[in-house]
Protein backbone atom coordinates (compact mmCIF):
# COMPACT_ATOMS: atom_id res chain seq x y z
CA UNK A 1 0.00 0.00 0.00
CA UNK A 2 2.73 2.64 1.00
CA UNK A 3 4.47 1.65 -2.49
CA UNK A 4 1.32 2.59 -4.69
CA UNK A 5 0.96 5.55 -2.80
CA UNK A 6 4.36 6.91 -3.15
CA UNK A 7 4.30 5.43 -6.88
CA UNK A 8 0.72 7.36 -7.49
CA UNK A 9 1.61 10.53 -6.41
CA UNK A 10 5.21 10.55 -8.44
CA UNK A 11 3.38 9.60 -11.49
CA UNK A 12 0.48 12.51 -11.52
CA UNK A 13 3.65 14.47 -10.32
CA UNK A 14 5.77 14.05 -13.12
CA UNK A 15 3.11 14.83 -15.70
CA UNK A 16 2.34 17.60 -14.58
CA UNK A 17 5.55 18.86 -14.35
CA UNK A 18 5.86 17.70 -17.99
CA UNK A 19 2.87 19.79 -18.49
CA UNK A 20 5.15 23.13 -17.33
CA UNK A 21 7.14 22.82 -20.74
CA UNK A 22 4.36 23.33 -23.49
CA UNK A 23 5.58 22.91 -27.03
CA UNK A 24 6.86 26.05 -28.94
CA UNK A 25 3.49 28.26 -29.99
CA UNK A 26 3.96 31.21 -32.01
CA UNK A 27 2.71 34.16 -29.90
CA UNK A 28 0.16 36.88 -31.82
CA UNK A 29 -0.71 40.11 -30.21
CA UNK A 30 -4.36 41.36 -30.65
CA UNK A 31 -4.46 43.92 -33.53
CA UNK A 32 -2.15 41.06 -35.69
CA UNK A 33 -4.53 38.47 -34.56
CA UNK A 34 -7.08 40.67 -35.98
CA UNK A 35 -5.41 42.15 -39.05
CA UNK A 36 -4.60 38.30 -40.08
CA UNK A 37 -8.76 37.79 -39.19
CA UNK A 38 -9.24 40.73 -41.76
CA UNK A 39 -6.72 39.07 -44.55
CA UNK A 40 -7.39 35.09 -44.11
CA UNK A 41 -11.31 34.07 -43.11
CA UNK A 42 -12.62 32.68 -45.57
CA UNK A 43 -16.64 33.82 -44.61
CA UNK A 44 -15.16 37.45 -44.87
CA UNK A 45 -13.46 36.75 -48.50
CA UNK A 46 -17.17 35.34 -49.73
CA UNK A 47 -18.74 37.94 -48.64
CA UNK A 48 -16.28 40.63 -50.70
CA UNK A 49 -17.37 39.20 -53.68
CA UNK A 50 -20.98 40.52 -52.91
CA UNK A 51 -19.37 43.93 -53.12
CA UNK A 52 -16.94 42.76 -56.54
CA UNK A 53 -20.65 41.54 -58.03
CA UNK A 54 -22.36 44.70 -57.38
CA UNK A 55 -19.78 46.85 -58.78
CA UNK A 56 -20.22 44.80 -62.34
CA UNK A 57 -23.97 45.24 -61.81
CA UNK A 58 -23.19 48.98 -61.81
CA UNK A 59 -20.81 48.10 -65.41
CA UNK A 60 -23.84 46.15 -66.76
CA UNK A 61 -26.29 49.04 -66.46
CA UNK A 62 -24.14 51.44 -68.16
CA UNK A 63 -24.49 49.30 -71.63
CA UNK A 64 -26.33 51.10 -74.34
CA UNK A 65 -29.32 48.76 -76.44
CA UNK A 66 -27.58 47.16 -78.80
CA UNK A 67 -28.71 48.42 -82.65
CA UNK A 68 -30.31 45.78 -85.34
CA UNK A 69 -29.21 46.18 -88.87
CA UNK A 70 -31.51 45.25 -91.82
CA UNK A 71 -30.88 43.73 -95.50
CA UNK A 72 -34.39 43.53 -97.50
CA UNK A 73 -34.09 42.46 -101.23
CA UNK A 74 -37.29 42.58 -103.29
CA UNK A 75 -37.45 40.91 -107.21
CA UNK A 76 -40.64 42.22 -108.81
CA UNK A 77 -41.55 39.41 -111.09
CA UNK A 78 -38.39 40.83 -113.01
CA UNK A 79 -37.72 37.96 -115.55
CA UNK A 80 -41.59 37.84 -116.36
CA UNK A 81 -43.01 41.07 -116.39
CA UNK A 82 -39.40 43.30 -116.15
CA UNK A 83 -40.58 45.11 -112.79
CA UNK A 84 -36.90 45.21 -111.89
CA UNK A 85 -35.22 44.46 -108.45
CA UNK A 86 -34.70 46.46 -105.07
CA UNK A 87 -32.21 46.09 -102.52
CA UNK A 88 -32.72 47.82 -99.52
CA UNK A 89 -30.17 48.39 -96.15
CA UNK A 90 -31.66 49.61 -93.00
CA UNK A 91 -30.23 50.31 -89.40
CA UNK A 92 -32.66 50.77 -86.15
CA UNK A 93 -31.98 51.76 -82.61
CA UNK A 94 -34.60 51.79 -79.47
CA UNK A 95 -33.82 54.64 -77.13
CA UNK A 96 -34.85 54.23 -73.83
CA UNK A 97 -35.65 57.72 -72.34
CA UNK A 98 -34.11 57.69 -68.54
CA UNK A 99 -34.33 54.15 -68.41
CA UNK A 100 -30.41 53.62 -68.66
CA UNK A 101 -29.57 57.01 -66.62
CA UNK A 102 -32.07 55.28 -63.65
CA UNK A 103 -30.97 51.54 -63.46
CA UNK A 104 -27.23 53.36 -63.47
CA UNK A 105 -28.23 55.37 -60.22
CA UNK A 106 -29.71 52.03 -58.88
CA UNK A 107 -27.10 50.04 -59.81
CA UNK A 108 -24.75 52.29 -57.86
CA UNK A 109 -26.75 52.66 -55.22
CA UNK A 110 -26.98 48.99 -54.27
CA UNK A 111 -23.31 49.16 -54.75
CA UNK A 112 -22.79 51.30 -52.22
CA UNK A 113 -25.53 49.13 -49.85
CA UNK A 114 -23.50 46.15 -50.64
CA UNK A 115 -20.20 47.92 -49.27
CA UNK A 116 -22.26 48.76 -46.22
CA UNK A 117 -23.56 45.53 -45.41
CA UNK A 118 -19.94 44.30 -45.43
CA UNK A 119 -18.64 46.72 -43.02
CA UNK A 120 -21.78 45.59 -40.79
CA UNK A 121 -20.35 42.20 -41.56
CA UNK A 122 -16.50 42.93 -40.36
CA UNK A 123 -18.12 44.78 -37.43
CA UNK A 124 -19.67 41.48 -36.07
CA UNK A 125 -16.56 39.63 -37.48
CA UNK A 126 -14.29 41.59 -35.55
CA UNK A 127 -15.97 41.64 -32.26
CA UNK A 128 -16.23 37.79 -32.84
CA UNK A 129 -12.85 37.15 -33.49
CA UNK A 130 -11.86 39.12 -30.64
CA UNK A 131 -14.28 37.13 -28.13
CA UNK A 132 -12.77 34.22 -29.49
CA UNK A 133 -9.16 35.84 -28.87
CA UNK A 134 -9.97 36.51 -25.06
CA UNK A 135 -11.64 32.80 -24.60
CA UNK A 136 -8.17 31.61 -25.58
CA UNK A 137 -6.76 34.03 -22.86
CA UNK A 138 -9.66 32.82 -20.01
CA UNK A 139 -8.64 28.82 -21.53
CA UNK A 140 -4.99 29.40 -21.02
CA UNK A 141 -5.46 31.37 -17.02
CA UNK A 142 -7.83 28.45 -16.06
CA UNK A 143 -5.55 25.90 -16.85
CA UNK A 144 -2.12 27.32 -15.35
CA UNK A 145 -4.48 27.40 -12.01
CA UNK A 146 -5.29 24.01 -12.22
CA UNK A 147 -1.71 23.28 -13.11
CA UNK A 148 -0.48 24.97 -9.70
CA UNK A 149 -2.92 23.67 -7.94
CA UNK A 150 -2.23 19.98 -8.85
CA UNK A 151 1.35 20.21 -8.34
CA UNK A 152 0.67 22.15 -5.06
CA UNK A 153 -1.25 19.01 -4.05
CA UNK A 154 1.13 16.62 -5.73
CA UNK A 155 3.74 17.97 -3.36
CA UNK A 156 1.47 18.06 -0.14
CA UNK A 157 1.01 14.20 -0.90
CA UNK A 158 4.51 13.32 -1.28
CA UNK A 159 5.04 15.27 2.03
CA UNK A 160 2.18 13.28 3.21
CA UNK A 161 3.58 9.79 2.20
CA UNK A 162 6.25 10.62 3.96
CA UNK A 163 4.99 11.91 7.19
CA UNK A 164 2.90 8.68 7.10
CA UNK A 165 6.19 6.16 6.88
CA UNK A 166 7.33 8.21 9.25
CA UNK A 167 4.15 7.93 11.69
CA UNK A 168 3.33 11.65 12.21
CA UNK A 169 -0.15 10.75 10.26
CA UNK A 170 -2.72 8.30 9.87
CA UNK A 171 -2.77 6.16 6.35
CA UNK A 172 -6.01 7.78 5.68
CA UNK A 173 -4.48 11.06 5.76
CA UNK A 174 -1.87 10.28 3.31
CA UNK A 175 -4.76 8.23 0.97
CA UNK A 176 -6.90 11.28 1.10
CA UNK A 177 -4.08 14.15 -0.05
CA UNK A 178 -3.69 11.33 -2.78
CA UNK A 179 -7.16 11.31 -4.05
CA UNK A 180 -7.60 14.80 -3.97
CA UNK A 181 -4.27 14.99 -6.41
CA UNK A 182 -5.61 12.40 -8.38
CA UNK A 183 -8.86 14.21 -8.69
CA UNK A 184 -7.36 17.60 -9.51
CA UNK A 185 -5.17 15.81 -11.96
CA UNK A 186 -8.35 14.87 -14.06
CA UNK A 187 -9.61 18.40 -13.96
CA UNK A 188 -6.15 19.35 -15.22
CA UNK A 189 -6.51 17.05 -18.54
CA UNK A 190 -9.91 18.58 -18.95
CA UNK A 191 -8.99 22.32 -18.50
CA UNK A 192 -5.83 21.26 -21.34
CA UNK A 193 -8.30 19.85 -23.72
CA UNK A 194 -10.12 22.83 -23.26
CA UNK A 195 -7.36 25.18 -23.81
CA UNK A 196 -6.65 23.13 -26.89
CA UNK A 197 -10.38 23.55 -28.61
CA UNK A 198 -9.67 26.98 -28.37
CA UNK A 199 -6.69 27.14 -30.08
CA UNK A 200 -8.53 25.55 -32.76
CA UNK A 201 -11.12 28.02 -32.69
CA UNK A 202 -8.59 30.54 -32.80
CA UNK A 203 -7.00 29.42 -36.42
CA UNK A 204 -9.78 28.95 -37.77
CA UNK A 205 -10.95 32.76 -37.15
CA UNK A 206 -7.75 33.18 -39.16
CA UNK A 207 -8.67 30.67 -41.90
CA UNK A 208 -5.69 28.60 -40.93
CA UNK A 209 -4.93 25.25 -40.43
CA UNK A 210 -3.94 24.09 -36.31
CA UNK A 211 -2.06 21.46 -37.41
CA UNK A 212 0.76 23.74 -38.92
CA UNK A 213 1.01 26.29 -36.69
CA UNK A 214 -0.28 26.97 -33.01
CA UNK A 215 -1.15 30.15 -32.27
CA UNK A 216 -1.27 31.58 -28.95
CA UNK A 217 -2.44 35.17 -27.88
CA UNK A 218 0.20 37.68 -25.78
CA UNK A 219 0.02 38.96 -22.55
CA UNK A 220 -3.18 38.15 -20.32
CA UNK A 221 -6.82 39.09 -19.58
CA UNK A 222 -6.04 41.98 -17.69
CA UNK A 223 -7.28 45.25 -19.79
CA UNK A 224 -7.03 48.62 -19.70
CA UNK A 225 -9.96 50.80 -17.64
CA UNK A 226 -12.18 52.33 -20.34
CA UNK A 227 -14.89 55.42 -19.86
CA UNK A 228 -17.86 56.07 -21.70
CA UNK A 229 -20.49 58.44 -22.25
CA UNK A 230 -23.68 57.09 -22.59
CA UNK A 231 -24.76 60.08 -24.38
CA UNK A 232 -21.86 59.96 -27.04
CA UNK A 233 -21.64 56.35 -27.46
CA UNK A 234 -25.54 56.60 -28.62
CA UNK A 235 -24.78 59.75 -30.56
CA UNK A 236 -22.01 57.22 -32.49
CA UNK A 237 -24.33 54.26 -33.18
CA UNK A 238 -27.54 55.81 -34.55
CA UNK A 239 -24.99 57.90 -36.79
CA UNK A 240 -22.37 55.72 -37.41
CA UNK A 241 -23.48 51.92 -36.57
CA UNK A 242 -22.79 49.93 -40.34
CA UNK A 243 -26.14 48.81 -40.28
CA UNK A 244 -27.83 51.89 -39.49
CA UNK A 245 -25.99 52.91 -42.15
CA UNK A 246 -27.09 49.70 -44.12
CA UNK A 247 -30.67 50.35 -42.92
CA UNK A 248 -30.60 54.21 -44.60
CA UNK A 249 -28.89 52.76 -47.77
CA UNK A 250 -31.33 50.76 -47.93
CA UNK A 251 -34.35 53.42 -47.91
CA UNK A 252 -32.28 55.35 -51.19
CA UNK A 253 -32.20 52.37 -53.06
CA UNK A 254 -35.63 51.83 -52.99
CA UNK A 255 -36.61 55.33 -54.01
CA UNK A 256 -34.20 54.42 -56.96
CA UNK A 257 -36.28 51.89 -57.81
CA UNK A 258 -39.02 53.81 -57.73
CA UNK A 259 -37.80 56.46 -60.00
CA UNK A 260 -36.84 53.30 -62.00
CA UNK A 261 -40.40 52.02 -62.35
CA UNK A 262 -41.66 55.62 -63.25
CA UNK A 263 -38.93 55.46 -65.78
CA UNK A 264 -40.12 52.40 -67.07
CA UNK A 265 -44.08 53.57 -67.70
CA UNK A 266 -42.43 56.11 -70.68
CA UNK A 267 -42.49 53.90 -73.70
CA UNK A 268 -39.15 52.98 -75.84
CA UNK A 269 -38.75 54.93 -79.05
CA UNK A 270 -37.32 53.33 -82.06
CA UNK A 271 -35.72 55.39 -84.88
CA UNK A 272 -34.43 53.68 -88.23
CA UNK A 273 -32.96 54.89 -90.88
CA UNK A 274 -33.10 53.05 -94.23
CA UNK A 275 -31.15 53.27 -97.79
CA UNK A 276 -32.65 51.15 -101.27
CA UNK A 277 -31.57 51.19 -104.27
CA UNK A 278 -34.14 50.47 -107.34
CA UNK A 279 -33.00 48.65 -110.39
CA UNK A 280 -34.29 49.47 -114.18
CA UNK A 281 -37.43 48.04 -114.66
CA UNK A 282 -37.81 47.55 -118.19
CA UNK A 283 -41.27 46.84 -118.46
CA UNK A 284 -43.12 48.80 -121.84
CA UNK A 285 -46.07 49.69 -120.14
CA UNK A 286 -44.55 51.51 -116.99
CA UNK A 287 -40.87 51.80 -117.78
CA UNK A 288 -38.29 53.01 -115.01
CA UNK A 289 -34.73 54.17 -114.52
CA UNK A 290 -32.53 53.09 -111.59
CA UNK A 291 -32.60 55.35 -108.47
CA UNK A 292 -31.71 55.50 -104.91
CA UNK A 293 -33.66 56.23 -101.82
CA UNK A 294 -33.59 57.00 -97.80
CA UNK A 295 -36.66 56.28 -95.45
CA UNK A 296 -36.40 57.12 -92.24
CA UNK A 297 -39.02 56.53 -89.50
CA UNK A 298 -40.01 56.31 -85.68
CA UNK A 299 -42.13 54.02 -83.86
CA UNK A 300 -43.50 53.67 -80.08
CA UNK A 301 -45.92 51.04 -78.71
CA UNK A 302 -49.19 51.98 -77.39
CA UNK A 303 -48.64 51.58 -73.58
CA UNK A 304 -51.96 50.00 -72.61
CA UNK A 305 -49.74 48.37 -69.72
CA UNK A 306 -48.98 51.82 -67.77
CA UNK A 307 -52.76 51.37 -66.76
CA UNK A 308 -51.86 48.90 -64.68
CA UNK A 309 -50.49 50.38 -61.47
CA UNK A 310 -49.09 47.40 -59.54
CA UNK A 311 -45.43 48.18 -59.89
CA UNK A 312 -45.63 51.84 -59.05
CA UNK A 313 -47.44 50.51 -55.96
CA UNK A 314 -45.07 47.71 -55.39
CA UNK A 315 -42.19 50.12 -55.57
CA UNK A 316 -43.78 52.68 -53.01
CA UNK A 317 -44.53 49.94 -50.39
CA UNK A 318 -41.04 48.99 -50.48
CA UNK A 319 -39.87 52.55 -49.70
CA UNK A 320 -42.36 52.69 -46.65
CA UNK A 321 -40.84 49.06 -45.72
CA UNK A 322 -37.51 50.84 -45.74
CA UNK A 323 -38.62 53.27 -43.69
CA UNK A 324 -39.90 51.48 -41.32
CA UNK A 325 -37.12 49.42 -40.99
CA UNK A 326 -34.70 52.41 -40.36
CA UNK A 327 -36.89 53.45 -37.75
CA UNK A 328 -37.00 50.02 -36.04
CA UNK A 329 -32.57 49.51 -36.57
CA UNK A 330 -32.12 53.22 -34.76
CA UNK A 331 -34.69 52.69 -32.15
CA UNK A 332 -32.78 48.68 -31.55
CA UNK A 333 -29.49 50.11 -32.02
CA UNK A 334 -30.18 52.63 -28.84
CA UNK A 335 -31.64 49.49 -26.38
CA UNK A 336 -28.76 47.81 -27.71
CA UNK A 337 -26.24 50.35 -26.20
CA UNK A 338 -27.60 51.24 -23.62
CA UNK A 339 -28.14 46.95 -22.31
CA UNK A 340 -24.71 46.49 -23.39
CA UNK A 341 -23.64 49.78 -21.08
CA UNK A 342 -25.43 48.69 -18.07
CA UNK A 343 -23.92 45.41 -18.53
CA UNK A 344 -20.31 46.86 -18.71
CA UNK A 345 -20.71 48.60 -15.72
CA UNK A 346 -22.04 46.03 -13.38
CA UNK A 347 -19.04 43.96 -14.80
CA UNK A 348 -16.68 46.76 -13.84
CA UNK A 349 -17.91 46.80 -10.49
CA UNK A 350 -17.64 42.79 -10.01
CA UNK A 351 -13.98 43.16 -11.24
CA UNK A 352 -13.00 46.19 -8.77
CA UNK A 353 -14.14 44.22 -5.70
CA UNK A 354 -11.69 40.77 -6.71
CA UNK A 355 -9.01 42.72 -7.28
CA UNK A 356 -10.31 44.81 -3.73
CA UNK A 357 -10.62 42.10 -1.25
CA UNK A 358 -11.52 38.87 -2.57
CA UNK A 359 -8.61 37.29 -4.48
CA UNK A 360 -6.53 38.67 -1.60
CA UNK A 361 -8.35 37.04 1.03
CA UNK A 362 -8.55 33.60 -0.28
CA UNK A 363 -4.48 33.91 -0.43
CA UNK A 364 -4.58 34.87 3.22
CA UNK A 365 -6.58 32.07 4.39
CA UNK A 366 -4.79 29.48 1.92
CA UNK A 367 -1.53 30.26 3.30
CA UNK A 368 -2.72 30.68 6.96
CA UNK A 369 -4.29 26.76 5.96
CA UNK A 370 -0.68 25.49 4.61
CA UNK A 371 0.82 26.99 7.91
CA UNK A 372 -1.12 25.46 10.64
CA UNK A 373 -1.08 22.11 8.75
CA UNK A 374 2.13 21.75 8.75
CA UNK A 375 2.17 22.21 12.33
CA UNK A 376 -0.49 19.95 13.08
CA UNK A 377 -2.95 22.24 14.19
CA UNK A 378 -5.76 22.12 11.64
CA UNK A 379 -6.75 18.50 10.08
CA UNK A 380 -6.40 17.75 6.32
CA UNK A 381 -10.12 18.81 5.39
CA UNK A 382 -9.51 22.50 6.28
CA UNK A 383 -6.56 22.86 4.39
CA UNK A 384 -8.27 21.23 1.22
CA UNK A 385 -11.51 23.13 1.50
CA UNK A 386 -9.17 26.73 2.11
CA UNK A 387 -7.38 25.09 -1.64
CA UNK A 388 -10.77 24.52 -3.54
CA UNK A 389 -12.14 27.91 -2.02
CA UNK A 390 -8.84 29.63 -3.49
CA UNK A 391 -9.20 27.89 -6.85
CA UNK A 392 -12.91 28.73 -7.11
CA UNK A 393 -12.26 32.53 -6.43
CA UNK A 394 -9.21 32.50 -9.12
CA UNK A 395 -11.53 30.89 -11.56
CA UNK A 396 -14.70 33.83 -10.53
CA UNK A 397 -12.16 36.07 -10.99
CA UNK A 398 -10.39 34.66 -14.39
CA UNK A 399 -14.63 34.16 -16.06
CA UNK A 400 -15.39 37.91 -13.99
CA UNK A 401 -12.55 39.31 -16.34
CA UNK A 402 -13.14 37.28 -19.13
CA UNK A 403 -16.77 38.21 -19.15
CA UNK A 404 -16.12 41.92 -18.37
CA UNK A 405 -13.73 42.13 -22.06
CA UNK A 406 -16.69 40.27 -23.50
CA UNK A 407 -18.55 42.97 -22.53
CA UNK A 408 -16.43 45.73 -23.19
CA UNK A 409 -16.45 43.88 -26.76
CA UNK A 410 -20.10 43.86 -26.95
CA UNK A 411 -20.26 47.90 -25.73
CA UNK A 412 -18.04 48.48 -28.75
CA UNK A 413 -19.67 46.59 -30.99
CA UNK A 414 -22.97 47.61 -30.06
CA UNK A 415 -21.90 51.59 -30.75
CA UNK A 416 -20.35 50.96 -33.32
CA UNK A 417 -16.56 51.84 -32.14
CA UNK A 418 -13.40 50.18 -32.08
CA UNK A 419 -10.99 50.75 -29.52
CA UNK A 420 -8.94 47.47 -28.53
CA UNK A 421 -6.49 48.19 -32.17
Amino acid sequence: MKRNLVLGVGLILSVVLQAQTPQPLSPLSLSHYLQKVSLGNLTYAAEKLNTSQAQAEVVAARVFNDPEISVEYADNQDQKLRMGRSVEVGLSQTVTLGKRTAGIRLAKSQAELAETLLADFFRHLRADAAIVYFDVQKQQALYDVKKNSCQNLCHLAQSDSIRFKTGKIMEIEATQSQLEAGILFNELLQAKSDLNNSFSALSLMMGKSCVDTLYVPKGSLDSTERSFTLDHLLTSAVEHRADVVAALKNTEVAHRAVSLARKEKIPDLTLSLALGHNFRVRNEEAPAPNFNSITGGISFPLTFSGLNKGTMQAAKLKVRQAELYYAQARLQVQTEVMQAYQHYQSLFTQLTHFKCDMLQQAQTVLKGKIYSYDRGEVPLLELLNAQRTYDEVQAQYIETLYQYNVALVELERAAGIWTFE
